[in-house]
């Protein structure tokens, strides 16, 4: 189906050239105190994992501003809320413990890339910090960065992904439910899909 395939970073660099050098200075093994600043403002970051035979998974992690703890220049802790339990990053993380980090600051440009290892972990003096609504994650993940960089905003630049008057009339995008009704062995109807979700949210966010 492909064609003009590249295979070999050889071949990339011929096309495209070599970094800046600055793109390469950027990286630190650990978080700058600019970078754990970035992370205390993000509500929203997406979590990358892979098991140990290359299943890949990217979850996004939301809650109020903050609510990954920084513990110190090289540890943050991401807590677990609940979900649809079928835990494809959870059980890659099992199987393979490295993980990759995106933290979004609405309105940022630039998002903040952070690599590291990681455990799940049940350490009770963690989790009764990271209450909501009263209620603290049955779990969650402790993380040992490894690298951590500013990555440019040329993507959210070109998608404009804060400029609101580009977004989409939402009319023309697939709900949840019509996502879900088109799997061919969902066959509950899409009023009750529809109100299913929307329960979820309401009663089960914590």
């Amino acid at each position: 189906m492909f064609k003009n395939v590249i295979s070999s970073e050889q071949e990339l660099r011929a096309l495209m050239g070599e970094a800046n050098p600055r793109s390469i200075d950027k990286e630190t093994t650990y978080l700058t105190e600019e970078c754990i600043r970035f992370i205390q403002k993000a509500p929203f970051m997406l979590l990358a994992t892979s098991g140990k035979r290359g299943r890949c998974d990217v979850a996004p992690k939301g809650d109020p501003a903050g609510f990954v703890r920084v513990l110190d220049e090289k540890h943050l802790v991401i807590p677990d809320r609940p979900g649809n339990k079928r835990f494809d990053g959870l059980r890659n993380i099992l199987e393979n413990p490295h993980i990759g980090m995106i933290f979004l600051v609405p309105g940022r440009q630039e998002t903040l890339r952070v690599n590291g290892r990681a455990w799940i972990t049940q350490d009770a003096d963690l989790l009764d910090t990271m209450l909501v609504q009263g209620k603290r994650p049955w779990f969650a993940l402790g993380v040992e960065v490894e690298e951590c960089f500013l990555h440019c905003a040329k993507a959210l630049v070109r998608s404009h992904l804060w400029e609101t008057e580009t977004w989409p009339d939402l009319a023309t995008v697939p709900t949840g439910a019509e996502l879900l009704r088109s799997a061919p062995k969902i066959d509950m109807p899409l009023e009750e899909l529809a109100a299913s979700l929307a329960e979820g949210v309401r009663n089960r966010l914590y």
